[in-house]
């Protein structure tokens, strides 16, 4: 079985005015667009166009039998419009998950309360793909030489001195988690205001971008801690086609620009900076990992005509099938197909077809592998991972 899924735009504050209308090829709703969830995560689960228009959510369940598919999806596919950056954040492993969401239910917080942390009991790794020209993001905290370089460049001010101290502990992940912690929790507003000031007035050809990068998130977050927290992190800058994968414990925060993204089926979300919402920031540090890393990188693997970004885990992974090139893609279970360039004809292993245009999308049963496409346009393909 192939069929048309489809849902609306969610109108976060951060989200883009026009990425999303473009690429769907329609007139902007003039409120932001920040996401495009296409999955049966409760928080807004996609519609079935099978002549019912149930929720995905519903659907599943009530079709599971007959058509050999799971009640609930292991994964959540997205398209992600950043107009504006996002919060600095980071997810939990599935242990840490467990624990967290058993706590607060014990505790007695409201699911929906500002200060709870963990809605669910899941992981929540992520993979985002760009599919604009360009893709901001920051991810990971930098090689810890490299930052004390680009904190040389601040000045002496009295708060970047504080700074470089807690920077110049031997090792490496002590001195990360320690100014993590004043910045976030100790660090008063003065003294993180004197900092960014510092790296907004700052010149150099070294770190031109991040110190750039700091002066647009003072305009959007001024005074913020997480300016700072910024400042620790891995700068990306992805061209259309390139991937980055956020494991459990990576801080990540992504900038500007459209992405397709896929994540396991969670909204467990703790913020480290770069939001007015709670940050719990003895919480936070207990699920950070502060080992200094390269930018997490993913590159596709070849399958026949298509290829799959494949971060290795059991939730997800994201075929890929380019315009221009029939393909065809094993599937691994039941997957989602997403339109996201031109207007491709999936056909699958019962001879069932479907076109998707840019923006839209079909649920595949497992018994359409292989999945074929005409090659006229682009498509990316959620599924379980290995």
């Amino acid at each position: 079985m192939l069929v048309a899924i489809s849902n609306t735009p969610r109108d976060y504050a951060w989200g883009s005015p026009t990425l999303i209308a473009d690429l769907e090829g329609r007139e902007p709703s003039g409120a932001p667009e920040a996401e495009v969830w296409f999955g049966d995560h409760p928080g807004s689960p996609a519609v079935v166009h099978d002549g019912t228009d149930r929720a995905l959510d519903a659907w599943l369940p009530a079709v599971a039998a007959e058509q050999h598919v799971p009640a609930k999806l292991p994964y959540l596919l997205k398209l992600l419009a950043a107009g504006a950056p996002l919060s600095i954040q980071v997810h939990p492993s599935k242990e840490q998950a467990v624990e967290g969401f058993a706590r607060e239910e014990a505790a007695g917080v409201p699911r929906d309360a500002g200060s709870r942390n963990y809605k669910d009991d899941n992981h929540k790794p992520e993979v985002i793909v760009a599919l604009s020209d360009t893709f901001t993001a920051l991810a990971g905290l930098r090689d810890l030489e490299r930052t004390r370089a680009l904190v040389e460049v601040l000045g002496d001010a009295p708060a970047v001195a504080t700074l470089r101290a807690h920077l110049s502990a031997a090792d490496a992940v002590e001195a990360l988690r320690t100014t993590i912690a004043w910045l976030l929790g100790e660090a008063d507003a003065a003294e993180i205001a004197q900092i960014v000031d510092a790296a907004a007035s700052a010149g150099s050809d070294d770190f031109a971008a991040e110190l750039e990068l700091t002066r647009s998130l003072h305009a959007a977050y001024p005074a913020d801690p997480g300016i700072v927290v910024a400042l620790l992190m891995n700068l990306v800058e992805l061209r259309r086609g390139e991937a980055i994968f956020v494991p459990a414990g990576v801080l990540h925060a992504y900038v500007a620009g459209m992405g397709v993204e896929i994540m396991a089926a969670s909204d467990n979300v703790l913020r480290g900076g770069l939001t007015p919402k709670h940050i719990d920031v003895a919480e936070l540090l207990a699920l950070v990992d502060f080992r200094p890393a390269e930018p997490p990188f993913l590159r596709p693997t070849p399958a026949g005509d298509a290829e799959v970004f494949a971060p290795g885990i059991a939730d997800f992974a994201l075929g890929h099938l380019v315009k221009g090139a029939e393909a065809r893609l094993a599937l691994r279970g039941v997957s989602i197909a997403l339109g996201v360039a031109g207007s491709a004809t999936l056909t699958g292993a019962s001879g069932a077809t479907v076109t998707l245009a840019a923006g839209e999308a079909a649920l595949v049963t497992p018994d359409e592998s292989p999945l074929t496409s005409d090659g006229a346009g682009e498509v990316f393909v959620a599924m379980p991972g290995a």
